[in-house]
Parts: C-alpha cells; structure tokens; sequence
C-alpha cells in the first residue's frame, strides 16, 4: 500500500487553484455517462449529491433514514466557521487555517487545512444564497458569535438550529435534483459491503431495511459520506443510527484506516443520568461560551445547592488554569480539565461526575429543563464531557479519494482536516467544503484519469458480493443466543470509555485488547437476534452495525497504544507535562497512522504518513 498524499506542490495559498487548474476535465456531454453512488445525505453526502447533478452526472444516493432530513448534521447546534471577519477583529484565512492546526495539536495535513479555510468564505455565500436563516445583526449584517480555541469571532449561526438550516438548505438543493431526475434518492437502505473490481470501487452492496432484500448497485465512482463512529461507545452524542459499516467495510475491502484512535469528547453534555441510558445529550458550545463553568473549591460542599455556595467558593477553573482563552479553550482540553476536578473529588450531581455551567449572565435552551427538570435561570447547569466526534476516519489524499481508486470520502468518514481535536464549528465547514467545493472538481478528475470497463449488475464479481452479503445476515440470525444485541454494545461501550475514552494508558489499552475479541467471540456465539429477514428488524440492524463496532474497537486500541505520546483527544496518561497537559512527541509521531487490513486473523499493518509544517511551527500548544 503506498499512501500518496498528492498535495500540490507551490505556495499554500495556490495550491488548491494549481490542483484544480491541473485536473482534467470531463465534457459535458460525456458527464452523462457516468454514475456515481453516494451514501450517506446529510451535509457532505447531500452537498455532493446535488453539486454532482447539477454537473450532468448521474447519481444514486442512499439514506438508512427515511429522509435525508433526518441526518445527523441537524444536530450541529453551535454554528459554522467561516474567515469573512466581519468583527474586523483579525480574522483572516491564514488564522483559521493556524487555529485548525493547533487546535488538531499539530497533526493534520497544513495543505487540507488551509484549502478547508479558503473555501469557508464560499460557503457562506453558498449558504445565504440557498436562504439558510443566519443571525442577522441590527445593521442587517450577518452575525458571528465565539466558540472553542479562537479569540476571535467568526462562528456564523442560526439560533441553535444551524446544522437543520443548513441540511434544509442542502436538502432542497438535493431535492431540486431529485425533481429534475438527476439524483434517484434510496431511502431506508443500509450499506452492507463495498464492491472493489479490479482494484477498483465499482458500487455496493445494500440491504432494504423494509424487505430484508440483499441486492448490489454498481456505479463508476463511490462517495461515501457516513459521519463518524462515535457510537462505538455506546453512549454518545450521536444519533443511535449513527455507525461505522459503510467505512469499516471499506476498510476490509483495502481502504487504509487513518488515526482510528483520534475521538473528541465534547465538554458539555447532560452528565449520565441512568444505567440503562442509550444515548448522551449535547449542549451546544455556544453555551460553555456565553457561561461560566465552575465546581466548588472545597470537597465538602459538593453536596450544597449551588446557588448555596458562596462566590469566593467557587473555583471558575478554566479562566483560573487558561486566562487567555478560559471558557474558550478548546474541546479536549476543557475536557480533560473536567475530568481532573471530578477525579479531585470536586465534581457535582449524581457520582460526582459533573461540573455547572452558569449562566446568571446568558441564555440557554429549554431542552436542559425537559431533561432534568430544573431551571437553569435559577440553578447552573450541570455537565460532563462526552464522546461527540471522530477526526480519525478513512484514509484520503488530498483529492479526497481512498487507497482504493475510485473511492471517495467526504466530511467526517475521513481523517483529513482536523488532526487530533476538532475545533468547535469546524464540522460543518469540512463537511460543505467537502460536497459543495472539492469533491465535484476531484471526481471529474478521476473519470478524465481513468478508463473504466463497462460492468453490469449480473457480473460474477458483483453476484458473489450480494451472496457474501446476505450470508453473512445469515450467519448473524443462525445464531439464536440468549443475550442482546443491546447488552453486548452496551458493554463494548464501557470497555472503550474506561480504557480508550478521555484518559488511556499502556495497561488499560492492553488489557482492552484482551476483552474486546473475547466479548466479539461471544457476540458471535450468543448474541439472540427475534424476527426474521422478511421484513423491519431493527435488532437485525443493530447486530450488523454492532459486529463491525466490535472489529473497529480493537482497532483504535491498538492505534492509541502504539501512539506512545498525548496530542489532543488522544490522552495518553504516560505522557503528559508537569501541569498535566497533553505530551507530543514529533520527532517519533508528526504522522498519519494508517492502517491497512490484513485478515480477521493477522495483526493489521501500519503506515506512516509524515506531517510537513512548513507555515505553522511546531510547538508545545498553549492556550495560557
């Protein structure tokens, strides 16, 4: 496997301009006689659907929701980053490009990141034009309002709705082309496998989540724009569908892993409330930035009402620890400082697993109060950090395609842009950049790069995937155990959070990647799957997501322990400064870990990409 990143060569701002100018292009006579399959219809997948069709390809689209209205973009609160510096108050292209490097502890691509900057300022616009209800200051102007590790204001946002605004913007554009004929949208369809012919993606395997039909659709190129895997620890931020077949899949197809082991946990969720709860709640960040967090000074007063607790009690801990950037210090690190009050003995609510977030001086949702019941006009809120986001994801070269040629991947399925922390509203960005911007130049270079053989639906290649598909659906209902599907993710979820969540070391790590083949030895023996194929079976597409859950977790174990240095959400407790901050070592890690498969019973292997930082120096990060 050889991992050619293809940035251009040239200076930063030029590269994106030289790359495209350089690609080869399709006539558009011709774009008619390409297909491509996207899957995945939220912000990147919708973005690219509708971009494509607007070119002349033609597209097939596929949801497991029942609309591309309920993907998980919609749940994107906090707003979009963007460098239009309408504050005037230093913001340029250059420092988002900085904050995004830093901010990913320095081990993201500098030719990624700063494209993903440059094309900020188009998505604004993109977006404003499609009519995407942004806050309007009192002049008419577009608003900004702050958000984690910038000290600038440059988030753009619409109340606490930006993502649903977004995705409606997006969605319409997508449904345009559905009208006109050139996107068919197949909903309620679970990618299964990917089909790879002559080494190349040619299409994929599906099952109808109605029918239990197992079939294959074949196309020229393949996008696949699935979000992250943050479910794999059960508890998440995530929507319970949200999972990682479509690229674990592809994984084993040949596709090259890139930084698995690199998760964000967001520092304001609704802390954990029930041992039977299924899924995490988020409180925008646009909240931890117009608040003030704090827990008590003294262990003793833990247990008080906390409008009971006097000011000088109190310990504001991010403004006391990070004065530059207090409240706006970026994800990982507010959440590890969470986490180290709470392990003092500080930490509020029930287990001493929260810290408050105040806001006799801001303004907040009422979902908080459906939740818990309580006003947090008159109480802080109570939160906790919480696995939200995967910066690690398929490996891609700059052109967003896989080490599989003619796959391709956008938004957050991919590793590319955010190293090892994503900065607040920056998902968003990636994921429009991705569809909107780059992805309609990058596939047209591929088809004008490339002879493709015609292939046809009943090609053996093609009728042995679909068969491998459906036995493997098979095998899982075969099975008839006595323990469920929900039981075994519940308890792989705790495996990880304890041993591969906000703090790892050496023992835990290795004592994980004892307990996970175990628990997917007995997920395979026992697990008890009702129902049958014929019809809606939840459960069924549950045990298929939870298998490959089961076969990534061992995966980002192994990535976090080989990665002997801490650097953003990768919190390695062996290494780590006087002060408690993340360690980095670049002279032995400024690289890309990808991994490549190798057999369900061999060790995967692992590639190395070297980080150039020719613009942004090397440095320990400091938020001080």
């Amino acid at each position: 496997m050889e991992l050619n990143a293809r940035i251009p060569d040239g200076p930063i701002e030029q590269k994106w301009d030289k790359a495209r100018f350089e690609m080869k292009l399709v006539n558009p006579a011709n774009k008619r006689k390409y297909t491509v399959i996207v899957v995945g219809s939220g912000l990147a997948g919708g973005a690219a659907a509708a971009s494509l069709s607007e070119l002349g390809y033609n597209v097939v689209c596929f949801c497991y929701q029942d609309s591309p209205r309920r993907a998980h973009s919609i749940a994107a609160q906090g707003g979009i980053n963007a460098a239009k510096n309408y504050h005037n108050d230093g913001d340029s292209v250059f420092r988002l490009f900085y904050d995004t490097i830093k901010g990913g502890d320095f081990r993201a691509r500098e030719g990624n990141v700063y494209r993903l900057a440059q094309n900020s300022l188009n998505i604004i616009d993109q977006a404003v034009a499609q009519g995407v209800p942004f806050a309007r200051e009192y002049s008419g102007l577009l608003d900004n309002r702050s958000f984690g590790g910038a000290q600038v204001s440059r988030t753009f946002y619409a109340r606490g709705q930006t993502g649903q605004q977004l995705l409606l913007g997006c969605y319409q554009a997508l449904e345009k082309e559905v009208a006109k004929g050139g996107v068919t949208m197949i909903a309620r369809t679970d990618m299964i496998d990917l089909i790879v012919i002559n080494g190349r993606a040619r299409g994929i395997v599906v099952r109808d989540q109605m029918t239990g039909e197992v079939r294959a659709h074949v196309a020229d190129a393949v996008i696949l724009c699935t979000g992250g895997y943050g479910n794999v620890f059960y508890l998440s931020t995530n929507a319970k569908g949200c999972n990682t077949t479509a690229i674990w899949r592809a994984y084993k197809k040949g596709a090259a892993f890139g930084n698995p082991c690199f998760t964000q946990i967001h520092p304001t969720c609704i802390p954990v409330h029930g041992e039977y709860q299924s899924k995490l709640t988020l409180m925008s960040e646009s909240l931890r930035n117009d608040g003030r967090v704090w827990v008590p000074k003294k262990k003793e007063d833990r247990g008080k009402r906390p409008n009971d607790i006097a000011e000088q009690d109190r310990d504001y801990y991010l403004e006391r620890k990070y004065p530059s950037f207090g409240n706006l210090s970026p994800r990982d690190i507010a959440s590890r400082a969470a986490k180290q009050v709470c392990d003092e003995g500080r930490g509020v609510g029930e287990g001493g697993r929260g810290v408050y977030l105040d806001f006799r001086d801001g303004n907040l949702f009422e979902m908080y109060e459906r939740i818990t019941a309580e006003d947090p006009y008159e109480v802080p809120m109570r939160i906790y950090p919480a696995v939200h986001y995967t910066m690690g994801g398929l490996w891609v070269d700059y052109q967003l395609m896989s080490t599989i040629p003619g796959l391709f991947v956008g938004g957050e399925a991919n590793f590319s842009d955010h190293g090892a922390n994503r900065l607040g509203a920056s998902a968003l960005m990636q994921g429009l950049s991705d569809g909107y911007f780059i992805l309609p130049n990058t596939i047209g270079n591929y088809f004008g790069t490339t002879k493709l053989e015609p292939l046809s639906g009943d090609s053996p290649d093609v009728i042995d995937a679909v068969a491998a598909g459906a036995a493997r659906v098979d095998r899982l209902l075969s099975i008839k155990g006595k323990r469920s599907v929900a039981s075994f993710h519940r308890e792989l979820g705790a495996i990880m959070w304890e041993k591969c969540g906000m703090a790892r070391n050496r023992q835990d790590l290795t004592d994980a990647l004892q307990e996970i083949p175990a628990l997917r030895e007995e997920f395979w023996r026992n697990v008890m799957i009702p129902g049958q194929n014929t019809t809606l079976n939840q459960t069924l597409e549950h045990a298929l997501r939870v298998a490959d859950f089961m076969e990534l977790a061992e995966l980002m174990c192994r990535d976090a322990l080989h990665r002997d240095e801490s650097c953003g959400g990768h919190f390695r407790e062996e290494f780590q400064t006087e002060d408690g901050e993340a360690l980095r070592d670049d002279e032995h890690f400024a690289y890309v870990a990808a991994w490549e498969y190798t057999g369900d019973n061999s060790e995967p292997r692992l590639h190395r990409e070297p980080l150039q930082f020719e613009y942004v120096h090397l440095q320990q990060r400091s938020y001080k």
